[in-house]
């Protein structure tokens, strides 16, 4: 059954009241755990022939954020790199990955490095060139078109890759007054970051000189951005912290101006992870749970709680059911990571009420 005791208010910019039909009640339950993983997985990512069988890649404890680029996958690391893993056999059950690139490449560093005016201060009595990341890359987002690769860190830069050669096209510093944990970025080419100095920012690719610009400050949140997501149409963003609130933002007119038009609250420790999925937002949290929750005119309401994490939910990645279509209701899959290094496969089924 639904929990009707976990809704937050919206203001009068959420979308008009959903047709009764499409009240849903929502039923849930764990497929699988997959146990005896030897460290804990931090990242998930979603690959494959979706519409046969779905393949699901982890990064395990170093490995903080995962990208899926047709046959490849792009990883970021806590020591500071990034690297492009090619998969073979990716249509059979055992796949082997090979790495193609590590970023920034050897020609990227060697070219910056022959240039006083590439090297920046890193620390006290440090320099490097500025195509280096120097702390944990934290997330990484492809645009839209799959041309550009985003990086962020808790070196507090955003990063800009090209990746028809892997060039470090732009570096954006100081881009937050700390860490850097999440970053989204919408299909009109809008880029949103999250981070610890509890704030969001806003940031453009300029169409003249292809450089990225800020935009805006979203500060709503009392402590630090832990992740961001966005809905498909790019109207709606959702962010989480380690204040346990889901924020929900809605784009006000034709600018990149958001407003915040509801709180969604039911978790008892931090957020750590979203994800979104057709007119749902799912939820990881410290308290070892995830939450669905989806939006019903002028409020949300939380659909489900999957319980049974030993260890706080890291990451998450949803998709759609392909192998248990049906005419009456929606069926999904939820792949759920804690860090006791157990993965949890759920089934969530919307059946609409009647």
């Amino acid at each position: 059954m639904r929990p009707d005791d976990q809704t937050c208010s919206a203001s009068d910019d959420s979308p008009p009241l959903l047709p009764d039909h499409q009240l849903v009640n929502a039923h849930h339950q764990c497929l699988a755990t997959l146990e005896g993983q030897n460290s804990y997985t931090t990242s998930l990512v979603l690959m494959g022939n979706l519409t046969d069988k779905n393949m699901v890649v982890a990064g395990k404890g170093a490995v903080k954020a995962l990208v899926v680029l047709a046959d490849k996958i792009i990883s970021a690391h806590q020591d500071h790199k990034i690297r492009v893993w090619k998969i073979d056999n990716l249509d059979n059950d055992e796949q082997k990955f090979t790495q193609l690139a590590t970023l920034p490449t050897f020609s990227d560093r060697a070219l910056k490095l022959l240039v006083p005016k590439n090297h920046v201060q890193v620390r006290r009595h440090k320099k490097c060139t500025w195509v280096h990341h120097v702390d944990t890359v934290s997330a990484l987002a492809l645009s839209n078109d799959e041309s550009l690769l985003y990086s962020v860190s808790w070196d507090r830069t955003l990063k800009i890759w090209r990746i028809s050669d892997f060039k470090c096209l732009e570096s954006v510093a100081n881009a937050h007054d700390d860490a850097i944990n999440a970053i989204a970025l919408a299909s009109d080419g809008h880029v949103y970051t999250g981070s610890s100095d509890k704030k969001i920012k806003i940031w453009k690719r300029s169409t003249e000189n292809k450089k990225h610009t800020f935009v805006a400050t979203l500060e709503k949140h009392k402590s630090g951005v832990n992740a961001v997501a966005l809905s498909r149409d790019g109207l709606t963003m959702y962010s989480g912290a380690r204040d346990r609130s889901i924020l929900v933002w809605k784009k006000v007119d034709e600018s990149c101006s958001m407003v915040t038009v509801g709180t969604l609250r039911g978790h008892t420790e931090s957020i750590l992870c979203l994800a979104t999925i057709s007119d749902m937002v799912c939820s990881g949290s410290a308290d070892k749970t995830v939450r669905i929750w989806r939006g019903f005119g002028k409020s949300y309401s939380c659909l489900a709680v999957l319980e049974g994490h030993r260890g706080p939910v890291k990451c998450i990645a949803v998709t759609l059911d392909y192998s248990n279509p049906s005419e009456t209701k929606s069926n999904y899959l939820l792949y759920s990571a804690s860090l006791n290094c157990d993965i949890k496969v759920w089934q969530i089924n919307l059946l609409p009420l009647v």
